[in-house]
């Protein structure tokens, strides 16, 4: 049972940080599925956008930590 009660206080500590990751990860698939829908692209660069989406979430999240450190 403690296992449930740590991971249940790390989810609500870090509410706004998951929210924000199921936010990310549900626009960028979204976005990606719509496109290659309208365009009707090849599967090999369908796929590729998907990985493409783990870069840019850990590049935008880099650069806006990056922003804010040195706004302090």
């Amino acid at each position: 049972m403690t296992g449930v009660r740590e991971w249940i206080r790390t989810a609500r500590e870090e509410r706004w940080g998951l929210l924000v990751d199921l936010v990310f990860a549900v626009v960028w698939v979204t976005m990606v599925d719509v496109l290659f829908r309208i365009l009707e692209g090849p599967d090999l660069a369908y796929y590729t956008f998907m990985l493409a989406g783990i870069v840019a979430y850990f590049g935008f999240f880099a650069s806006l930590e990056a922003a804010r450190s040195d706004q302090e």
